[in-house]
Order: C-alpha cells, then sequence, then structure tokens
C-alpha cells in the first residue's frame, strides 16, 4: 500500500532536505556517473509497484526505492564486474535509515562491512570507503520514522579492475555434435559415442546431438549416459526420423533398473517396427516428442525397469510400461496405455486411463494444476535462438504447435564450455546474461549466484556442476521466473548445507503470475565418489514449480556408505504454493521430503529408503522407526498429493520395520490420494503406510500395500 504522508511532514521533509549540512555535500568527482547507475539493483523488500529497487540506480532524483516499514531491510546492487570501491552517496528521501551499514561482497553472499552509520540525520550521506568487490549494498538496522527506508538515489565510485565484459553467443563446443540428414557416416557418430557411453555410469563423458530440421532415414541413434538428442525445430514435427532412438539394457544384462542421465527432446520418430524402445529408469526424460506409432518402456526380454517420466509428448500408438514398476505422464496425448506395475501416475494427458488404484495401477489427473514446458534450443534460420514456453494452467495434451512463449537470441546467453570458472559465471550472470551450460564437468569454488529474474540456466548433454570445499552449488534469489533446466548437481567431497536454493530463508514474495522453475535438474550424492550435502534442494520461495527431479543419495557406486556419502534431506520446502510433478527423491540418511510450507501439491512421487541402514535405532528418532519418505510438517494445515509410492530395501539389516512410508497432519486442508508402500523382497518391511492407516507389508512377495484416500 503506498504511503500517505501529511502536508506538515512533506514540508518538514522538504525543509530538512533545503538545510542540508555541508558535511554531506557530494564530492566533486560524483558528478560522474557511478559504478551502479544502470545495474542490477534488488531489494530485501519493496513498498509498492512505483518505488522498485532499479529506482535507486537510475541517475533519476526524481524516482525513489522504498521498503517495507519494518527494520533489516537491504538495497543492493550489482555492478557487473569486481571493483574498487572508494565512495558511497546515499541520496535518502524523509524516511531515511537512523543506523545502517554499507557492505561489499564478491558474490552477493559473503558481505563485508565497509562504514557503519549511528545516529544519521537523513539527507544525502558521502561516505568514503575502501573495498573490492561486486556488489555493494545498504543494510539498514534502524528506521528514522515509522515508515521504512527510501532512497531517491544510491550511488557508487570507483574502478573497476579491468576485467573485460564476458561476451555472450559464441560457439557450442567440442561435444555437441550438430547434424543434417546429408552429414556424412551419421550413423557412425551415433555407434560411436554410444560404444564409449553405453555403461559410463560415473564416466566424465558429457554429448549432446543437435538434429537440424529434415528428415533422417534409416538411422538407430542407441543412446548411454550422459547422452542427449534433440531436434532443433521449433516443432517437434520440423526433425523427422524415420528409424529409431533407442535405450535399452543388454549392457546390464537386460536389467533397466540403472538405465539413467539421458534425454530425447523435441522431434518426431517413426519407429522402424512400428514401437519404439525406451527402457530408462530416473533422470531420463522424454520431453516434447511425436511417436508415429508406439512406444515400449521396458528392456528387450522384459527384464526389471524404474522410471520414468514423459511430458508434452504425442504417442499416436500404445504405449506399453510392461515391466515398468512407476511412470509419470503429463500434458501429453496417447493412442492407449497397456499395463504397468505399481504406481502409473497421469495428469493432463489425453488417452490416459481412468483412475483405478483399488485393484490397478492407475492415478488419473484430467489436468496439470500449473506447468510449463521446459526451455530448449532451436535455430531460427541460421540462427540459434532459445525458446521459453509460457506458462500454462489446467494444461491438457501438448503445447505445439500453437507454442506461446518468447525467444532469447543465443547472444543473450553466456555459453558455458569446460574450464570456465564460477568466477565468470557469475560475472556474465551480473551482465544480464543468461547461461547455457555445453557438455561437461564443472568445478565451482563459489556458488553460482542466480539474481536476476526471469534468467534462464538450461544445461545441455546433462552438464554437470560439482561444488568444491563445501561451498553450496546454485542460489536463486527471490525474482520471479527463473528457470533452470537440464543439469545435473553431483556432490563434492566437503560437505556442502545445500546443493541447490531457491530463495532466501523467510522469502515471502508472490510469484504466482510468473512463478520460477526447476525441470530436468538433477542431483546426485555419492557413486561417482564420495559426496557430502546436509542438503540437496532447499525451496524457501514461494510458487516454484518442480517439474521432473530425481535427488539421489547413490547406493552403488564408488564413495557409498552410511556416512561416506551422508546426506541428510533430499527435498525442503518451506515456501508456499509450491507444485511438484514428477518427484523422484531416494536414499537419504532421514527425510527424503519434509514439506514445510501451505498449499503444496505434489503429482507423482517415487522413492526408496536407505539400504544402508545399519540398523533400526539408526533410524529411530521421536519414538519413531525409520524417517518418513514425504513428510508434511505438523503445523501445515493445507496439502494435497496424488500418486505416491515408497519402497524398502533394507539390506544391511533385513529386520527393520519401518514406522510408514508417509507421515502427514490430519484436518480438512489434508488430500493424500493413491498412497502405496512396498517390502521388496522381504528386506526390510512398513508397519503401514500414512501416520498409522494401512495395512503392513509382510513376507517377500513385493506385493503393496496401498490407502487410496487419507484421511
Amino acid at each position: 500500500m503506498r504511503r500517505l504522508r501529511s502536508l506538515g511532514v512533506a514540508l518538514a521533509a522538504m525543509a530538512a532536505l533545503l538545510a542540508l549540512p555541508t558535511a554531506h555535500a557530494p564530492a566533486a568527482h560524483a558528478a560522474d556517473a557511478p559504478l551502479s547507475q544502470g545495474k542490477t539493483a534488488t531489494a530485501s523488500s519493496e513498498e509498492n509497484a512505483g518505488t522498485t529497487a532499479a529506482n535507486a540506480v537510475d541517475g533519476n532524483t526524481g524516482t525513489r526505492w522504498s521498503s517495507a516499514f519494518s527494520d533489516d531491510q537491504w538495497l543492493q546492487v550489482n555492478l557487473g564486474a569486481t571493483a574498487n570501491v572508494t565512495q558511497v552517496v546515499l541520496n535518502w528521501e524523509a524516511a531515511y535509515g537512523k543506523d545502517y551499514k554499507v557492505q561489499i561482497s564478491p558474490d552477493g553472499t559473503n558481505w563485508t562491512d565497509l562504514k557503519t552509520v549511528t545516529g544519521g540525520d537523513g539527507g544525502t550521506d558521502t561516505l568514503d570507503v575502501s573495498g573490492q568487490g561486486q556488489y555493494v549494498r545498504m543494510q539498514g538496522v534502524h528506521r528514522a520514522t515509522q515508515w521504512g527506508y527510501s532512497l531517491w538515489e544510491f550511488q557508487v565510485y570507483g574502478t573497476t579492475t579491468g576485467t573485460p565484459p564476458v561476451q555472450g553467443g559464441g560457439d557450442l563446443g567440442p561435444n555437441v555434435i550438430v547434424v543434417d540428414p546429408s552429414t556424412p557416416n551419421l550413423q557412425a557418430k551415433f555407434d560411436s559415442v554410444f560404444a564409449q557411453q553405453e555403461s559410463a555410469q560415473f564416466g566424465s563423458g558429457r554429448y549432446q546431438f543437435l538434429l537440424k530440421p529434415g528428415t533422417y532415414n534409416g538411422i538407430n541413434a542407441q543412446l548411454g549416459f550422459y547422452t542427449s538428442i534433440s531436434g532443433l525445430g521449433l516443432n517437434p514435427d520440423d526433425t523427422q526420423i524415420n528409424g529409431d532412438i533407442t535405450v535399452d539394457a543388454g549392457w546390464f544384462n537386460g536389467n533397466a533398473t540403472q538405465n539413467f542421465w539421458r534425454s530425447a527432446e523435441n522431434l518426431a520418430i517413426t519407429p522402424s517396427n512400428g514401437t519404439d524402445r525406451w527402457a530408462v529408469a530416473q533422470a531420463a526424460p522424454f520431453r516434447r516428442i511425436h511417436v508415429k506409432g508406439g512406444l515400449n518402456l521396458a528392456p528387450n526380454g522384459y527384464g526389471w525397469a524404474s522410471g520414468g517420466y514423459i511430458a508434452d509428448s504425442k504417442i499416436d500408438g500404445t504405449v506399453g510400461p510392461y515391466s515398468q514398476q512407476q511412470w509419470y505422464t503429463r500434458d501429453s496425448s496417447v493412442g492407449g496405455w497397456t499395463n504397468g506395475v505399481w504406481n502409473m501416475t497421469f495428469s493432463g494427458v489425453q488417452g490416459a486411463p481412468a483412475t483405478n488404484f483399488d485393484s490397478g495401477p492407475y492415478t488419473t489427473l484430467d489436468t496439470t494444476p500449473v506447468s510449463r514446458e521446459k526451455p530448449f534450443l532451436y535455430l531460427d534460420g541460421s540462427a540459434y535462438k532459445v525458446f521459453v514456453p509460457a506458462k500454462r494452467t489446467n494444461a491438457r495434451g501438448v503445447s505445439w504447435p500453437a507454442n506461446a512463449g518468447t525467444s532469447i537470441p543465443l547472444d543473450q546467453f553466456y555459453v558455458v564450455k569446460p574450464g570456465a570458472t564460477a568466477a565468470t559465471i557469475n560475472q556474465a550472470l551480473a551482465q544480464g546474461l543468461n547461461l547455457l551450460f555445453t557438455p561437461g564437468v564443472y568445478h565451482l569454488d563459489r556458488t553460482i549466484n542466480v539474481t536476476r529474474a526471469n534468467t534462464v540456466v538450461l544445461g545441455l548433454g546433462l552438464a554437470t556442476l560439482v561444488p568444491d570445499n563445501g561451498v553450496d552449488a546454485v542460489h536463486v534469489a527471490d525474482v520471479d521466473g527463473v528457470k533452470l533446466a537440464g543439469f545435473l548437481i553431483d556432490a563434492g567431497p566437503v560437505n556442502s548445507d545445500t546443493l541447490l536454493r531457491f530463495g532466501d530463508p523467510g522469502s515471502t514474495a508472490d510469484h504466482s503470475a510468473n512463478p520460477t522453475s526447476m525441470q530436468d535438474v538433477f542431483v546426485r550424492i555419492g557413486g561417482a565418489g564420495p559426496g557430502l550435502a546436509t542438503n540437496s534442494v532447499v525451496v524457501n520461495s514461494n510458487n516454484v514449480i518442480i517439474d521432473h527431479t530425481w535427488l539421489w543419495r547413490a547406493d552403488h557406486g564408488s564413495g557409498v556408505g552410511w556416512t561416506t556419502n551422508r546426506a541428510d534431506y533430499g527435498l525442503r520446502v518451506n515456501g508456499n504454493d509450491v507444485l511438484a510433478t514428477g518427484l523422484f527423491v531416494e536414499h537419504f540418511n532421514k527425510y527424503d521430503v519434509y514439506w514445510n510450507g501451505e498449499r503444496g501439491r505434489t503429482v507423482f512421487f517415487q522413492n526408496e529408503k536407505a539400504y544402508d541402514a545399519p540398523n533400526a535405532a539408526a533410524i529411530t528418532h521421536d519414538g519413531v522407526v525409520g524417517y518418513a519418505a514425504y513428510k508434511v510438517a505438523d503445523t501445515v494445515t493445507t496439502h494435497e498429493a496424488w500418486g505416491l509410492g515408497s519402497y524398502c530395501n533394507y539390506t544391511a539389516d533385513p529386520s527393520i520395520v519401518q514406522s510408514n512410508g508417509f507421515q502427514v497432519p490430519t484436518g480438512p486442508g489434508i488430500k493424500m490420494h493413491d498412497l502405496l508402500v512396498i517390502s521388496l523382497g522381504g528386506m526390510g518391511q512398513y508397519a503401514h503406510v500414512v501416520n498409522t492407516t494401512g495395512s503392513p507389508t509382510s513376507g517377500t512377495s513385493t506385493t503393496p500395500s496401498k490407502v487410496t484416500q487419507f484421511p
């Protein structure tokens, strides 16, 4: 609400401005344009839409920033590059800071005091300082008035360190393979990468195939680990494959439960024998595909399979999951769906089977409450652009060919290539560039800070971020419309507090009109080597969309053990109105999901409890044996979820009896639909499904215990 001031207060303020003491006069060089002018400014709060943070760095003394009417408010400016800061000028409006600090930071996270002001009297404060950094802020301590803090201008002076600006655009690097229908030896290119990646589950190779629009005849693109294939048209039908894109499990003796980390996107397939095979497990999205035939989700021989995810796709024929234990399909169209094992969940899917969870595996929602498809790279003539689809509400069926959304030229992206440093990545973000990570493994010595609204961070070929020395990998500010998509965060050997964080603790802004999203963003702790992280993903912001993630504390590979790859929590949600569609979270030492925000919703959840719990005592808390796979905090009054499964496989101590798979408060606003728990071969059991409701599992039959409605 805009505050209204009396005429007397306004006149007093004017008199104060006219009678400013000489000590507050700006230095002579302040007539030059400050480093801060026109740069990105953010604030802890904004009083209203007319008093935004940007107003304080626009060079116009007729516009201002003002905060909420409380203390501990801040305004910060990103200078866009490291600078030697020598002076800061604060031109206060009548609502000024009595006590405040001026601080500097290299990364927007770790702050050093440049000057502490106590007993300020408003007007213009010119402060001589000395420090080096990229971010400068006013940290309010005590207000002088009943209103908030308000600045006509916040000016930072000094000199840049000579670091040249990061350039946008450029080539896509050595591990992006761009082809067209006339590319010679195309099949050999697919075969060569597949031979390298077929069984390289924890290898360092990363590859992206990009297919220019056209018709490709007689090819079979087999996809191994960390291999992605995408069409470069604006619509899937622009890139036609008369052949196959195949994922099978020959490398693992017909067992598809470890076919992780690969993807297909934005093309059309006419399968050579009428049915394409996509036998995957977690972290293997199938997006924006037109299958002109059927789709088989099982490996050759119908061995075990544990996937998977389809979105924004049209399958003209029948989808056969066969041995697939669980699957989630969103905003798509299928010609039919046959079979299924435990948990097949659909939202917004034309042709989906009707809900039948009492005696079958199906949970079906007619529409998806909120969705926005993943950004993707395409060719506009000869120019690369990234298309950012628009938000959809109550969607049903594919988003194309209508293609509501916006296009961003590649020159507005920093094209990140192996060897790039976190400092350069943050500099690019500070300049206002988006990020396109090309395939590779990126070690980070500091946190990547995404502070600008609507920033796109897109990975190709499962680009992998590894935080070193215990830093967090990525922080996203509490701003509108950030899109993270298509990359893997791999925990380092020194414990990180939080690998991916959205918003600071206590974030309160409403982002419902333009939510932030994470899509095909995966987290791994261990497997490729020892990894440690207290939290994998923490969501403090409101309205975030989590669309297909696999947060995995490794149960196999290198560096695996109850304490060796310790990771207490998979997903912690503190923000309100957060939606998860396609949530896979497994093997964490404590709660896999802990939901503390109001009005949260989850459509499809898949979980396995930690195999390596040494005994019941190690996971007993508050008199309860085992941490629930999905815990809704006792204080939450409104929460709803559909199609949730938790499985136990306590190989270290098969005598463990987990109290329940799900723990939620009871009340009229809590609604849980279609829950199941399973003991895998009798290696541990569940006493109940949710709270103290639901029959116990027993024996070795891997028969689900179900609750179709709770309470």
